[in-house]
């Protein structure tokens, strides 16, 4: 039997993940002393992994989110917080 019923998508999981990521992510990283800011934005920018610590898995959990992703939710929040 086929659904005929149209299925919804929500991205707040998707948010929510990502949230939790990046909270994460940067309490390793202040715990090892770095400013996060700087540390994730010099990811985001370059690439390059090495911005982030393997302490606690921090590497490979934001590796793990692909980063155009990442600045479109970065961006839209900051937009929808600045109007």
């Amino acid at each position: 039997m086929e659904n005929d019923k149209t299925i919804s998508f929500s991205s707040a999981k998707i948010e929510l993940d990502l949230y939790e990521t990046l909270n994460y992510v940067r309490q390793a990283l202040e715990e090892k002393g770095y400013n996060y800011q700087n540390q994730i934005a010099g990811y985001l920018l370059s690439g390059d992994p090495s911005y982030i610590p393997r302490y606690n898995n921090a590497r490979n959990l934001i590796k793990a989110i692909n980063r155009d992703v990442l600045l479109e939710e970065l961006l839209s929040f900051y937009m929808e917080n600045h109007e």
